[in-house]
């Protein structure tokens, strides 16, 4: 039950979903899906002095199976019962009710939670990041290339560089016997100087990492990273897998929260991991596993799951404040045809943009 708070306080008064679907302006391709569109629920946490905090939860089946009926039911249910009421001012207690209230839903969760420090940073009248506790308002970030033939790659990577992009993310993962030669098309069609890490999602058995990942070496292709090259359940097989290559191995779908985080940690599976929002719940979560990872000399990265500008915000806010080892994986809002919203961030060549204005700068739905 929300605690009573005096009549002077403003409080949380309301806390809506409404289903957004925004197209892509290329297919995003992947060795889980195939998808033109994104789809969301977007949250919108209203006070008793009719300000507005925004956020967002991904419709991604294949990697949390959230649903949009399934994340709207949980935000329109108990997680907006766990809220309203409660002091707009009392960040941290509101986050913990709603990170208590249900078992996973973690991109409902998360879409509240960023939808509240919204709020917040808006009642403040400081911008999200400045509310996180940074000085900037530009991070770095890399771009993906959809999985394809290595002519396609090879032609997407040379656009890509030349609209300024220095890091590259090549989604691999759906053929192994060939997953080696196409990297190798896009290595030689880009040079040396540019960044190219890969992303199997899942795509490989432990043994194909090793092997394909031990090609690129043999070859000196230069991946900088290979994220969740095997079955996010298998962290005997991620752990077999980092102590047999040379190349940082980071983990993505295997990690969700912090017992996740403790075993890979404990397994000595990974080298890196891929912090998302979604995945965890919400910016503080989020900012606990970058602690943890730190800890323990592990690297990070912050991730996005093709949410459009408000999740990709709200994660390029958690970049600007608390830092990563390697670039960001932020260039899921870049791939929509136009912003669904009035305000927001802005990408500048391979930069996000944060907006200088209170909260994530979203003045409602374009």
């Amino acid at each position: 039950m929300s605690p009573t708070v005096s009549p002077t306080v403003s409080t949380v008064e309301q806390v809506t979903a409404t289903r957004v679907s925004t197209p892509l302006h290329t297919p995003f391709v992947t060795a889980l899906r195939r998808t033109t569109t994104t789809e969301a629920v977007v949250v919108r946490v209203t006070d008793s002095d009719g300000v507005t905090g925004w956020g967002e939860a991904p419709q991604v089946w294949q990697v949390t199976g959230e649903s949009l009926a399934g994340a709207e039911a949980c935000v329109t249910g108990p997680l907006r019962a766990a809220v309203v009421g409660r002091d707009a001012d009392d960040l941290a207690a509101s986050c913990r009710a709603v990170g208590r209230t249900v078992a996973a839903n973690y991109g409902a969760k998360a879409a509240v939670d960023v939808a509240l420090h919204d709020l917040v940073a808006r009642r403040r009248g400081v911008s999200l990041p400045v509310l996180l506790g940074s000085t900037t308002l530009r991070v770095p970030t890399d771009v993906t290339l959809s999985a394809g033939d290595a002519a396609t790659l090879a032609t997407t990577a040379t656009k890509r560089v030349g609209e300024g992009f220095g890091t590259l993310k090549m989604k691999v993962g759906t053929d192994a016997a060939t997953d080696a030669s196409r990297v190798r098309a896009v290595r030689d069609a880009v040079g040396d100087e540019v960044g190219i890490r890969l992303d199997a999602n899942q795509g490989w058995t432990a043994r194909e990492a090793v092997r394909v990942i031990g090609l690129l070496e043999d070859d000196g292709l230069g991946v900088e990273l290979v994220e969740q090259p095997v079955a996010a359940a298998d962290l005997d097989g991620l752990a077999w897998v980092t102590a047999r290559v040379g190349t940082p191995v980071m983990a993505d779908e295997s990690v969700y929260g912090l017992r996740d985080l403790v075993e890979v940690i404990r397994r000595r599976a990974a080298d890196l991991v891929n912090v998302k929002l979604a995945k965890c719940g919400g910016l503080g979560p989020a900012r606990a596993l970058l602690e943890l990872a730190r800890a323990h000399q592990m690297g990070t990265v912050v991730g996005s799951m093709m949410e459009s500008h408000i999740g990709v915000g709200a994660a390029a806010s958690l970049v600007a404040a608390a830092g990563t080892t390697a670039v960001a994986d932020l260039d899921a809002a870049w791939w929509a045809e136009e912003s669904p919203y009035v305000g927001g961030l802005s990408y500048d060549g391979p930069v996000v943009v944060l907006p200088d204005t209170p909260g994530l700068g979203i003045e409602g739905l374009a």
